[in-house]
């Protein structure tokens, strides 16, 4: 089983309009971590950058524009993606791993490959994701009545995970966090 553990940091809510500034996770296949991934990349030129999103990142609007350019760091990602997945083979392909992926993460990284000309996202990743934000919800569902809300933080500390605060939101981080709760709620 071919896992693609991943997180964003963006630029805003919206994929249609904001950007990405960082993409972190890691390949793991048959349960074996292959390949850990840190991209700073700066976000496509036409997307518009909100404050409030940076703030929450802890980064300034110049720092991300300092960043490796899309295109270099697509094709990165196209190259690391290669070594274990092979694109024309359509039984061949990557689970999108994450918190919130399935309504958050997913959008923005598919948007992030047709930004760099490439309509083959699915070639690479299967349509349907593993999201442990709602792998999370069966498991913690008779004690959500007790929690303040369902944010990765809040369930990382119901699952008695330690967070280190000054370092969430940070997408290197923020997928540790979310393998470790894959762990904790019986993920493979």
């Amino acid at each position: 089983m071919k896992l693609f553990f991943f997180d964003l940091e963006t630029t805003g809510i919206k994929f249609w309009r904001n950007g990405i500034h960082q993409i972190s996770g890691e390949i793991v296949i048959d349960g074996i971590c292959k390949e850990s991934f840190n991209f700073k990349v700066c976000p496509n030129p036409k997307c518009e950058i909100e404050e409030e999103a940076l703030k929450v990142c802890n980064v300034s609007r110049e720092q991300i524009l300092q960043y490796p350019p899309m295109q270099q760091v697509y094709n990165q990602i196209i190259e690391m993606l290669s070594k274990y997945v092979d694109r024309y083979d359509k039984k061949d392909k990557f689970f999108l791993v994450g918190y919130n992926n399935a309504s958050f993460d997913n959008y923005f990284m598919k948007a992030f490959f047709t930004q760099n000309n490439d309509n083959y996202f699915y070639s690479w990743f299967w349509i349907n994701s593993i999201d442990v934000m709602v792998m999370a919800t069966h498991h913690l569902m008779e004690r959500r009545h007790e929690m303040k809300d369902f944010k990765q933080e809040t369930v990382a500390r119901e699952l008695g995970i330690e967070i280190e605060q000054e370092k969430l939101h940070d997408a290197a981080y923020d997928i540790q966090l979310t393998k470790e709760i894959y762990r904790r709620i019986g993920g493979r």
